[in-house]
């Protein structure tokens, strides 16, 4: 094969191809060794004791059955003294998901809290012990429920937005509709539970635990321990799920790290499932007012829009439900608040497209109100009302190929043979309908380094503290370093998930493929440099004292690209040059930026670039449209067939971005017919606290999904022109299914999920 050949070859596996996922045999096979697999000589097992009222204050608690039990080491609880010191939340401009610090007092602010650590030799033993403890509480009165007299709205200044005169606005609206949209709470549910394992020596602390943020959680352990971050190590090599609910480190790890560093051994704590449904929380419950005014040929005049979600009573998570109705349509008056209600319940958190899927499902929902009280086409109405600019921070975006998605997708369904009148379509006893939405999501952006080791016998590596939660970040950043160095992708390995290597932010926010794409193209550009630099200046070379701009490289070769023979691989290089290694390491931070800074992005929220910094709004765009089937005697709703059109700007991997739009849509339909936490109103107790009863979407639910992508490079979005992709493909599908229902049945459901009860 020619050198020519071979550069070819190798491209068409680079950033771009659709190459299998370099872990996925490791997984298919058992050999991927996920954090609480890790093997460690004397571990300790820990079994963590939930509260089971929902508000009071603990009266006594009967340890010592448990602590004469077999095998027991340590029942730990508010009396033991195990000091855990308070850690910097999202909120506060950290990294840690609660601000709740567990077993530090008396007080019980929900039910499923943590009270109670046992710890023994065995997790048999542990799990016995913590079944002998008991419990008496002073209960106190509970605010449980949102609806409760005693539960009092709080503003959020921060997500007042307001442009025009828009109650006035309504007001004089030849058309309006409206309505109130609610969600209930909705939970992660990864495959891999919560679980970690921590080992304390000499002053140290090592952390194994799933995590889409090590960097983060290295910053939290060392404010819980008091101890130097320099002094924490925190691994997560492989991540089995997580769907944003291990983007922050949550309070059980904490009991582990304390644990460890009491016995002086390595302490082993997994999360039972039950307990994942209280130890930390899901999407909140959210509730929407939601007001639209347009003149008689579909044109918006004015949104109006009240929005709340629930949150803890002595902390706060933010799902604001106006994450997409100030973005989406054209409209010149506007105003929303969303407000917060503080109840006896763990704190709620990040779950896939926070914000932009409730408010994504009450718009679009009321969009195709609209569109009926018109006798309006809903897609029609959409592009009516296109917003050629960013209405809310009135600058242009930075691309927005959503026309072409509703084109496509449109074109893929067969939209245009949707009749408009309600239960229009029928096959024998099943009503059929057809609904379509529009999604959003925002191009976040934090800089972060890369580092590329090019070792004497040839092996490339490919280093970064950046996580792979599943979604392809081995693949991809392969394919990238293979794309400047014209090697094969399968040729280099990638290391990824440690403290030790290379800074990187969160694997959230749908960013880090960009961010570490971004890192590493420069950093093998860094080390394609090196090694051209290298081959001209070694006097031992074939190419000592060549023109720089004269040399090629391709499958570990460097040669003059004149005289192809005339050539020296990689490895051959460094042996003569006398190097047993060449390192490159690159950033994408600015070039002002300090080291101060660069922690900052590897440990907090405080470096994350909004999506209009730089005179340009970054988003990526959808276009939704679903068949439904509605039993008519039963109310059963099935999904027969989904196509979704998405602009995510260039893609780098087509099967590993299709496998992630899929992956969204799947969520959407357990979303809109599947998914809500079940709440005991007397006791805050999660009734469905399990995966026989919080129900998901499985294989016999999912129907044919169609993906197109519509998407151009966007470099005034990121440097190597991708937009968001994870998080965009649950973006609107709750809402596309729940218009395609009442294009079956007449019937209008405003509150998910739609279940049989609401059609009947």
């Amino acid at each position: 094969m020619s050198m020519t050949e071979a550069q070819t070859t190798t491209r068409k596996q680079a950033l771009g191809s659709p190459l299998d996922r370099a872990d996925g045999r490791l997984k298919i096979q058992g050999l991927a060794t996920y954090a609480i697999e890790k093997s460690l000589e004397n571990m300790a097992y820990a079994v963590v004791v939930q509260s089971t009222i929902p508000h009071g204050r603990i009266r006594s608690m009967n340890i010592e059955r448990a602590r004469q039990s077999p095998g027991i080491l340590a029942v730990y609880n508010h009396h033991s003294g195990l000091i855990i010191h308070p850690a910097k939340t999202f909120g506060q401009g950290g990294a840690a998901a609660q601000a709740f610090l567990p077993l530090q007092d008396d007080k019980v602010l929900w039910n499923g809290q943590h009270i109670a650590l046992v710890v023994a030799e065995t997790l048999e033993q542990a799990t016995e012990a913590a079944a002998l403890i008991e419990t008496e509480y002073e209960q106190q009165a509970a605010i449980v429920h949102p609806d409760n007299p005693d539960a009092r709205p709080e503003t959020v200044d921060a997500l007042t937005i307001e442009w025009g005169d828009a109650v006035p606005a309504l007001a004089q609206a030849e058309v309006q509709i409206g309505g109130v949209y609610t969600t209930p709470r909705e939970y992660n549910s990864p495959i891999e539970p919560h679980g970690c394992i921590a080992h304390w020596q000499d002053g140290s602390l090592t952390l194994w635990e799933p995590s889409q943020w090590v960097g983060g959680a290295r910053q939290v352990v060392s404010e819980w321990m008091a101890i130097d971050r320099e002094k924490v190590r925190v691994i997560s090599p492989y991540v089995g799920g997580g769907f944003g609910c291990k983007g922050g480190i949550q309070p059980h790890s904490a009991l582990a790290c304390v644990a460890a560093r009491e016995l002086k051994r390595p302490v082993k704590l997994a999360l039972t499932r039950p307990q994942t449904f209280t130890a930390f929380g899901g999407r909140p419950r959210t509730h929407q007012q939601l007001a639209l005014g347009a003149s008689r040929d579909g044109t918006l005049q004015s949104i109006v829009h009240d929005s709340w979600n629930e949150t803890a009573l002595n902390d706060v998570h933010k799902e604001p439900c106006n994450a997409v109705t100030p973005l989406m349509y054209a409209s010149p008056n506007f105003l929303s608040h969303h407000k917060l209600i503080h109840l006896n319940t763990v704190n709620p958190s990040w779950m896939r497209a926070p914000g932009e899927n409730p408010s994504a499902f009450a718009l679009e929902v009321a969009m195709d109100e609209l569109a009926w009280a018109l006798k309006m086409d809903p897609l029609a109405l959409r592009l009516k009302n296109y917003a050629e600019q960013d209405p809310q921070a009135k600058i242009p975006w930075s691309s927005r190929q959503l026309r072409e998605a509703y084109q496509q997708g449109a074109d893929a369904f067969g939209w245009s043979k949707r009749p408009l009148e309600p239960r229009s379509l029928r096959e024998g006893r099943q009503l059929i309908g057809w609904g379509m939405a529009s999604g959003t999501y925002p191009v976040r952006r934090t800089p972060g380094e890369a580092q590329i080791v090019l070792y004497a016998d040839g092996r490339l590596e490919v280093q970064s503290s950046g996580v792979d939660i599943g979604t392809g970040t081995y693949t991809i950043l392969a394919q990238t370093a293979a794309d400047v160095l014209l090697v094969a992708p399968e040729s280099i390995t990638v290391l990824l998930g440690d403290t030790l290597l290379p800074r990187a932010p969160v694997a959230g926010g749908s960013q880090l493929a960009n961010l570490l794409t971004g890192a590493v193209h420069k950093t093998a550009l860094a080390l394609r440099d090196m090694l051209i630099t290298l081959a001209v200046s070694t006097e031992k070379s074939p190419l000592w004292q060549q023109s720089p701009a004269a040399l090629a490289l391709a499958d570990g070769f460097l040669w003059l690209s004149d005289k192809p023979n005339l050539r020296v691989s990689f490895s051959e290089l460094l042996r003569l040059s006398g190097n047993d290694k060449l390192i490159a390491h690159q950033d994408t931070f600015a070039t002002t930026a300090s080291e101060d800074d660069r922690n900052k992005a590897d440990s907090t929220s405080s470096m994350m670039v909004p999506p209009t910094e730089g005179g340009v709004s970054a988003h990526s765009w959808s276009a939704i449209f679903v068949e439904v089937a509605v039993d008519e005697d039963f109310g059963t709703v099935r999904v027969k067939r989904m196509v979704g059109a998405f602009d995510s700007g260039r893609i780098y991997n087509p099967k590993l971005t299709e496998s992630q739009w899929i992956g969204g849509m799947v969520m959407g339909i357990g979303q809109a017919l599947l998914e809500e936490g079940a709440i005991d109103d007397r006791d805050g107790r999660i009734t469905n606290a399990n995966l026989a009863d919080y129900l998901v979407a499985v294989n016999a639910d999912i129907p044919e999904l169609t993906t197109i992508d519509v998407g151009k490079p966007d470099y005034l979005a990121t440097v190597l022109g991708g937009k968001a992709v994870g998080e965009l493909g649950i973006v609107g599908v709750a809402a596309a299914i729940s218009n395609a229902v009442w294009h079956a049945t007449g019937k209008r459901i405003r509150d998910l999920p739609i279940t049989q009860d609401k059609l009947l």
